[in-house]
């Protein structure tokens, strides 16, 4: 907010405004805030707007600086590399006074990429509890920058957001994988650590590069270009008709309004009133997809209901109903109360359920299930129970279903994302990361692709444009930059097959050919039906492992899995070597090695024989008698994949020849 102090000179010959001076207030960018973390060792920039030409005065650590706003209102001042330690204050002066409060010196690392570098610890609570319930760190900072997105400009701040320590409280906020690498980051080498967390879900690896980043490839080109027409923006981000006001219920509660609403709320007795009778309702074993219980190619409105006997024991008692994940969106009632709702599939059904509402004897649990597009229905292998104190009740098993409404997709689509600006072209680098590249950090941790898997051969050159470009706008040539690759996800796939996942998991693991980067292998860390695994401290541990290596210079440690570096043909048989393998290669668990496959010039793949012989595995299959490429853990979810070092880290996915 900035207070202007303005003179206005009223002529006597009317009330005529002839001129106004105005004095803005020095404003500070959302990261230069109570809590921050500043970079150790690097000169720092401190910067901010004020007035033209207003002199800024900053004190710090005993030390004064000093600058001046530029005509345009900027200011910048430099201060010199420092150890680690805090807190301090920083005193700010101009034509007012600012002072920060508990601010750190220590290593700053910007956390960026999708879906699973946003996951925070409250998403993952069941798995960690005694890791939240730990989490007393207060040299550990989290910034957490909110979404924003813009194609057309560069913006100068982040959208607000503040620095919060570490504590049991606090640390649900904390993206997963970025607190389990900060926690052993500082445990290893006790200095404040600040995590800058600027991440979105579902968005590619060209929304968070530069304009000038971009500028070399045709097909981002033409399209930034097109960025710049005001007209042609304002054509493709047109908003849609407003609906007509309706009294009636929220599509959520009512699924889509039309000739046919949906019959669970239409009577007079709703579906999930207790009092309502079930006639015609047909049984449904829970968890599963309608689509593979008898009922093809239907998208709408599915009401499921159990009956669940307790003793009088917990009646009136406090409960955690958990409903694992749903296609799509839900509604949960109990005993006729509304429990909670979810309006998209990914995030875990976690819903409390007060005191008093349980009951002894019979307990009705009504899900309203809406699926818009796909395959609906209750993602197996996940949690589905009421937990009352230390007893469980299994939902699994029969349930009931009944359809209150069926969407014609042919005659009314299900609504498309529209034209949106976080998964364009540096839609989120203009807003997200350009307004951060003055603040210093020690590297940068980079967990994305899923977006790109539908064009993984692209992700080849993106990924390293990115790269160049942030090192670039930071100014830092050598910036550490650290990558996490694809999980494992999806179906099992029992014979060798072709995978997009597998061909992003080969382009990421080519990019290390980038000086100054390093990959964690995480094809051991995934959920075949989760495209977000809760196992967030693997991640998050293995890059602080390579951290160590590349950024702290820790350069005889293990840092990561196997990693293929050449292929040999020899009589029948190819012999792979690899880099990475520690104190030696061994297959996980004993037995022998799975998940590799041999071709001929055919490139037609078969499982083949592997084992290990020193530093390298040699691969056969008697039927290949002229073998050319091997591959290794070549599926979206190559189950059983059991090659690693000694230290216990896994190797990764790869693909010899071209």
């Amino acid at each position: 907010m900035m207070k202007r102090n303005c003179l206005a000179v009223i002529l006597m010959s009317g009330l005529l405004l002839a001129g106004h001076v105005c004095l803005a207030n020095i404003r500070l960018p959302q990261l230069i805030s109570d809590g921050m973390v500043l970079q150790r060792n690097t000169q720092l920039k401190i910067w901010g707007w004020a007035s033209a030409g207003e002199k800024i005065r900053l004190r710090f650590r005993s030390r004064n600086y000093t600058a001046k706003a530029s005509a345009e209102g900027k200011w910048m001042l430099l201060l010199p590399a420092m150890e680690a330690g805090g807190p301090y204050d920083m005193d700010i002066g101009g034509s007012n006074h600012l002072v920060i409060h508990d601010i750190l010196i220590g290593d700053v690392w910007f956390c960026a990429g999708q879906s699973n570098m946003v996951i925070n610890m409250e998403r993952v609570k069941e798995r960690y509890p005694e890791d939240i319930k730990t989490a007393n760190y207060p040299r550990i900072r989290n910034f957490f920058v909110p979404t924003a997105a813009d194609v057309s400009a560069l913006h100068e701040d982040l959208p607000p957001g503040k620095w919060m320590n570490a504590t049991p409280e606090n640390v649900l906020n904390f993206g997963a994988a970025s607190y389990f690498f900060a926690r052993k980051i500082y445990q290893q080498y006790h200095v404040p650590v600040g995590i800058i967390n600027s991440s979105v879900g579902g968005t590619p690896v060209e929304a968070w590069t530069s304009a000038e980043g971009l500028k070399h490839l045709p097909e981002y080109a033409e399209k930034l270009k097109k960025f710049q027409d005001s007209a042609y923006m304002q054509q493709i981000t047109r908003p849609l008709p407003l609906p007509q006001k309706s009294t009636g219920p929220t599509a959520e509660q009512e699924g889509r309004q039309g000739e046919n609403p949906d019959a669970g709320m239409r009577g007079t007795l709703k579906w999930y009133d207790p009092a309502y009778v079930p006639r015609d309702w047909h049984p449904f074993w829970l968890p599963g997809y309608w689509a593979d219980q008898g009922v093809r190619g239907l998208n709408g409105v599915i009401w499921f209901r159990k009956e669940v006997e307790l003793p009088v024991t917990e009646q009136g008692k406090t409960a955690m109903l958990f409903m694992g994940r749903i296609v799509d969106a839900d509604m949960v009632y109990v005993n006729g109360v509304f429990a909670g709702s979810t309006s998209y599939q990914y995030p875990p059904r976690r819903y409390l359920i007060p005191a008093g509402l349980l009951k002894a004897g019979r307990n009705i649990i009504v899900v309203k299930v809406v699926s818009n597009t796909g395959k609906g229905g209750f993602v197996p292998d996940k949690p589905y129970r009421l937990v009352i104190g230390n007893k469980e009740v299994d939902l699994r098993g029969d349930w009931q279903y009944k359809v209150g409404q069926v969407f014609d997709l042919l005659k009314n689509p299900a609504p498309g994302p529209g034209f949106m600006m976080q998964n364009e072209p540096s839609g989120l680098y203009n807003t997200m990361v350009a307004p951060a590249v003055n603040f210093a950090v020690k590297g940068v941790l980079w967990y994305q692709g899923e977006a790109n898997t539908f064009q993984p051969a692209a992700y080849g050159y993106l990924l390293p444009a990115l790269i160049a470009d942030w090192r670039r706008q930071w100014h830092q040539p050598d910036l550490p930059f650290i990558y996490a690759q694809l999980p494992n996800f999806m179906e099992v796939q029992y014979l060798p097959s072709e995978s997009q996942w597998a061909e992003l998991r080969q382009e990421q693991l080519k990019t290390l050919a980038v000086p100054g980067t390093a990959m964690s292998v995480n094809i051991d860390a995934g959920e075949w039906n989760d495209i977000h695994p809760t196992n967030k401290k693997d991640v998050g541990e293995r890059l602080a492992l390579l951290a160590r290596k590349l950024a702290y210079g820790d350069k005889k440690l293990v840092a990561s899995g196997p990693l293929y570096e050449s292929a040999q043909v020899e009589k029948g048989t190819i012999s792979v070597f690899f880099s990475n393998t520690g104190s030696g290669l061994m297959a996980k668990g004993g037995g022998e090695l799975m998940q590799f496959a041999i071709a001929g010039a055919d490139k037609k793949f078969l499982w083949a024989k592997a084992r290990i012989q020193g530093d390298k595995v040699i691969v056969w299959n008697d039927e290949v008698k002229q073998p050319l490429y091997v591959r290794y853990a070549w599926a979206d979810n190559p189950e059983g994949a059991n090659l690693y070092n000694r230290e216990g880290l896994p190797a990764s996915p790869f693909m010899t020849g071209k």
